[in-house]
């Protein structure tokens, strides 16, 4: 196989390295009917690990497939319009889909196979409203269970149109925020319970579902989706896909050097270690070197990895915080993750200090800020932090390092900063 870079974007086919025990897992699991909510941090190869399962499934024959990215999604109804104009490639579903909407695509007349992606889209969203979505989504998901072949329908970013429909402007969980999301997910499992063993659904995203359902108290909605975390790779296999690039682009890597590299990332994110690749690539070739040593290992990661260059995917980890936590919550978690990565560790007292120190400011300021569990909690999940002994640590070294640059420098937490003016944290 000749391994090639991905450049940040999902793969499939030949370009998809390992994963081979998950696809049987995740096979398995849609053979069997069930609904799965896949669980991982970032950049750990969600996306390509679902389309590869997709492109297989497809192959065998057996089912259809349909992905459907929710991330511009701002309500339901845009939810349901785009799993409608997603079916459109399975003739049988597109064409009682087209049933449906019959009134707002009649226009189009015999043109409406030509049209394109975003002109079907614009006319299925002009016949579905806050008022009709249930039932318009109740015809969609009709349509997918009546299809010939069952269906896997495979929705990306489900959190991210969750969290959208929870907080407002401020990033504050509303009542009416609450009642929107609570229809939708109802809707949604009820769907997936009257279709099961004829739309088999795979929920994805770049940040959890579980701990956003979790703030706004709507957890039990998950509990048709089975959960499927999706690892890191171990060393061995990350080295293995070091030595597949670097004989496609013609770079001797060592084993020493494939193994420092793997070390210096701690935590062997798929994403990560292709990028540490691609940074040592150029770094050769402007050296016009082919080898690389220990010392380019120490060399690339300082001055590449953690330069500018290397933080514009590691920002994203820091965006998505206040995105799913809001704005209070985000600042909680700031400083959390420094005092974190400043002390290497956060041990159980200073949680307990912290969680006395927030719970006191946010009944002062009536924020309605994220507890700080509920911040451990998404910090966790999405792979922030993991637990070790009574406290919490950095999982992975390469965004460890990325944090406490970033912030650590002349960094005081809001204990120390208390406990410095007279009758604070007392």
């Amino acid at each position: 196989m000749t391994l090639r870079k991905a450049g940040g974007n999902w793969v499939e086919g030949d370009q998809f390295f390992d994963r081979e025990l998950d696809l049987e897992a995740l096979e398995e699991r849609v053979r069997d009917g069930a609904h799965t909510l896949l669980t991982a941090q970032r950049r750990m190869g969600k996306t390509s690990l679902v389309r590869e399962l997709l492109r297989r499934l497809r192959q065998t024959g057996d089912f259809e497939t349909i992905f459907v990215d929710l991330e511009a999604a701002a309500d339901p109804a845009d939810a349901v319009a785009e799993i409608g104009v997603q079916a459109r490639p399975v003739q049988g579903v597109w064409n009682r889909i087209k049933d449906t909407f019959a009134n707002f695509l009649q226009e189009a007349g015999d043109r409406v196979a030509e049209l394109s992606i975003a002109d079907t889209r614009v006319k299925l969203r002009a016949g579905v409203d806050a008022g009709n979505w249930p039932q318009r989504g109740d015809a969609v998901f009709a349509a997918l269970a009546a299809n010939e072949r069952p269906i896997v329908l495979a929705i990306d970013e489900l959190p991210i149109l969750i969290t959208r429909l929870l907080r407002d402007k401020r990033g504050a969980i509303t009542p009416a925020g609450i009642q929107v999301a609570d229809s939708f997910l109802s809707w949604l499992r009820k769907n997936g319970q009257s279709s099961r063993n004829r739309v088999s659904m795979i929920l994805s995203g770049s940040v959890g579902l579980e701990p956003v359902l979790e703030q706004a108290g709507l957890s039990a909605h998950a509990n048709i989706f089975s959960s499927y975390d999706l690892k890191p790779w171990d060393p061995e296999t990350a080295a293995a896909c070091l030595a597949s690039l670097a004989e496609t682009y013609g770079v001797d890597l060592p084993g020493d050097v494939r193994t420092a590299m793997c070390q210096q990332l701690r935590r062997c994110i798929p994403h990560h270690v292709q990028m540490f690749f691609d940074r040592m690539h150029e770094h050769l070739r402007r050296g016009h070197r082919r080898q690389a040593s220990l010392a380019d290992v120490r060399w690339v990661y300082r001055n590449e990895m953690l330069s500018v260059r290397g933080q514009v995917d590691l920002q994203h980890y820091e965006s998505r915080l206040e995105f799913i936590l809001g704005r209070p919550g985000y600042a909680i978690a700031l400083e959390i993750l420094t005092a974190t990565a400043v002390d290497g560790f956060l041990a159980s007292d200073a949680i307990d200090r912290y969680r006395d120190h927030f719970a006191a400011a946010n009944r002062a300021a009536r924020t309605g800020a994220a507890s700080l569990a509920d911040v451990l909690h998404v910090l966790e999940h999405d792979g922030y932090l993991e637990r070790s002994g009574n406290g919490y640590r950095f999982g992975s070294g390469l965004l460890e390092d990325w944090w406490r640059g970033r912030y650590g420098q002349n960094f005081a937490s809001v204990i120390a900063r208390a406990l410095s003016v007279p009758g604070q944290e007392r």
